[in-house]
């Protein structure tokens, strides 16, 4: 028999409730074949999805940073302006398509007059799509999400965020270290909120020998808009 909605439940809600079931399942661990192959399946038509969604886009520069950040935050204003500047550049704007830093950076390429592209992902909190995109593709995988991310991008600036901020600048930075991608600009930007992160790699990591000095080469830090656009644009 097939498995309905409940009557008084959302059709959307219930469908991306069942879409997060079904990840957490692809991840608990060995499933008959059948399963894998079904997983595989839908994973396979994700990437085709953003294939499609996101092909002739030109030179672009994602932005990685918090969805927490209200309007009028120091950060999203930041941001905002960011994303104008890199419009008003010539650089078409990626992000992960949410609130926060992801739609202050949208909110300004679309100022700016450029192209404003977003990478959602379904999430139970936080994750909604921002108003200010041109292109939008939606993720239920958070791995197929950051290929996306890295993909259609010549540099990345990253900006103040949790967890999954961390994750996206050093998964980026891992992937430049190993030769997997080449070494595009990573920009951090943020002033006082990365300098303890920048002690932790210096005084850490630097020191037990798990990274190479050189790999500090990696992420530079820029205090103004106008030194990220300049890293930007050595870059390319």
């Amino acid at each position: 028999m097939p498995e309905h909605n409940p009557p008084n439940l959302d059709p959307a809600m219930w469908l991306g409730e069942r879409r997060r079931e079904e990840e957490k399942n692809f991840l608990k661990g060995s499933r008959q074949h059948d399963e894998e192959l079904a997983s595989a399946g839908r994973i396979f038509l994700e990437f085709i999805q953003g294939f499609w969604s996101l092909h002739a886009i030109g030179q672009c520069v994602t932005v990685f940073g918090s969805a927490r950040f209200p309007e009028g935050h120091r950060y999203y204003e930041l941001a905002r302006e960011l994303g104008k500047r890199l419009a008003e550049e010539g650089f078409a704007v990626m992000t992960g398509g949410g609130p926060g830093i992801m739609e202050a950076a949208n909110r300004g390429a679309k100022e700016g007059g450029g192209m404003s592209l977003g990478c959602n992902i379904q999430l139970p909190e936080e994750q909604k799509p921002n108003p200010y995109l041109d292109r939008f593709v939606e993720f239920d995988h958070f791995f197929v999400r950051k290929v996306m991310l890295v993909k259609y991008s010549k540099a990345f600036v990253v900006m103040p965020g949790g967890f999954g901020t961390l994750d996206e600048i050093f998964e980026t930075a891992t992937l430049m270290q190993t030769g997997k991608i080449d070494a595009f600009p990573i920009v951090a930007m943020g002033g006082e909120f990365w300098k303890s992160v920048g002690k932790f790699i210096q005084e850490t990591l630097i020191k037990e020998e798990t990274i190479s000095p050189e790999d500090l080469d990696l992420i530079q830090r820029a205090d103004t808009i106008d030194h990220a656009i300049e890293i930007i644009r050595k870059g390319f």
